[in-house]
């Protein structure tokens, strides 16, 4: 059985009224009151047991804390899985250096966000520019492989039917997903991406959060927050929500490995050289839940903005747009349920960073970096986020570095 080290200097207990205790890596990086606050709603559910882990790039998220490791017996919540469900990092070294990549970077990443269907289109009519208009024989033969088991669960749930599945296989999303072109401490070339499963997954999160509520609200659940809904096992959409979001999850991981052999594609188009891929490649989750057993118990662990780094795992924690990233190795620490971070997560909303820096502000702050220059990525530039360095000294008994990434070309949906 494993067993906690109290004296750990690495996290700190707090506790809560009719709740477990909080295992908080935070020291050196600053946490809102806000995100303690919905910690504490998490920690009173009767579901969570032994402890709830937050992990140093926690802040406060929709449904739940974004950095923060939930395990619940015979139970999960929705909500806490969230709605971009498998949402994680791929990343994959190939044998070209520095002095391979285009003198033009600028060439090379028009040419990705050419092949690779982006961002969103608002309007109601036409095709929306971050889905496929017609998708290639590679997203096809995808999912193909994923069809049968989502047929499945449209019979049950047939409003599933009308997501965005198919045409969404392979694509990058909005928001704080990312393609990267990266150097390593060697001037090895990696490609990085940063996405999950889409429209498909959102429909899927959308639809079982509402019916966890309303079970929550026929059996007059008293939960600190109504985000919070949980199903229990043999409770009657349990089995329904584990097949759906484990679907869910091998979308968001297949979206990745499709992405990559579209981007190495590019690769090859725009640099003439010969080369080799998957020399290390990493595919990981940090927004998804899983069966696993911790402390002599077998408990659904659910990572909302948290990585699995067991002993051996590699994982990925991405800094900003301006920062360097990580390719790590886990130390299987029992306390964290062994997880890290999966990035260096928020100092501030999206709204807030648009009101406090301007272009010139971004502009200066990804010098170096051929990316987007311009005010809608106001709301992800490098200031908007915690401290990537202190983030990984805070989790330095959590993971080892194996490699650490500075990005050249960067794409944002």
């Amino acid at each position: 059985m494993q067993h906690l080290d109290p004296s750990s200097p690495l996290y700190t207990t707090e506790h809560t009224d009719g709740g477990v205790p909080i295992r908080m890596w935070t020291r050196g990086v600053p946490v809102e009151s806000a995100a303690r606050a919905q910690l504490a709603n998490v920690a009173r559910l009767p579901v969570v047991h032994p402890h709830v882990a937050a992990m140093p790039d926690v802040h406060f998220g929709i449904g739940a804390t974004v950095g923060s490791v939930i395990p619940t017996r015979a139970a999960i919540i929705p909500a806490a899985v969230g709605v971009d469900i498998g949402c994680g990092m791929m990343a994959c070294r190939t044998t070209l250096r520095a002095g391979d990549l285009p003198d033009s970077l600028g060439r090379l990443r028009s040419a990705i966000e050419r092949t690779v269907p982006h961002g969103r289109t608002l309007q109601r009519r036409g095709r929306d520019e971050g889905a496929w208009a017609e998708p290639p024989r590679r997203v096809d033969e995808a999912w193909a492989t994923l069809a049968p088991e989502f047929a499945q669960l449209c019979e049950r749930h047939p409003r599933l039917q009308r997501s965005n599945h198919r045409t969404h296989l392979g694509t990058l999303g909005t928001g704080n997903h990312f393609i990267e072109v990266c150097l390593d401490e060697a001037d090895s070339v990696w490609l990085m991406l940063h996405s999950g499963s889409r429209g498909v997954g959102n429909s899927i999160g959308v639809h079982f959060i509402a019916l966890a509520r309303e079970d929550a609200m026929r059996h007059e659940a008293n939960l600190p927050d109504r985000d919070l809904a949980y199903f229990e096992e043999g409770a009657r959409h349990f089995d329904d929500y584990v097949f759906a979001v484990d679907w869910a999850q091998r979308f968001a991981a297949m979206n990745r490995e499709v992405m990559m052999r579209t981007l190495l594609d590019t690769l090859a188009r725009e640099i003439p050289r010969p080369f080799e891929s998957g020399v290390q490649a990493v595919n990981c989750h940090h927004n998804y839940v899983r069966r696993e057993r911790h402390f002599g118990e077998d408990l659904f662990v659910t990572r909302k903005g948290a990585v699995s780094a067991r002993r051996g795992e590699f994982g990925i924690i991405p800094g900003s747009m301006g920062a360097r990233s990580f390719i790590v190795r886990g130390l299987g620490n029992p306390a964290s349920f062994e997880s890290c971070s999966h990035g260096a997560g928020r100092a501030m909303s999206r709204t807030e960073a648009k009101r406090r820096f301007t272009v010139a502000d971004h502009a200066a702050a990804t010098q170096g970096v051929e990316c987007r220059k311009d005010d809608s990525v106001i709301d992800e530039t490098p200031m908007a986020y915690k401290d990537i360095d202190a983030v990984m000294a805070a989790q330095r008994d959590l993971v080892e570095v194996v490699h650490t990434l500075r990005q050249v070309v960067c794409v944002k949906g």
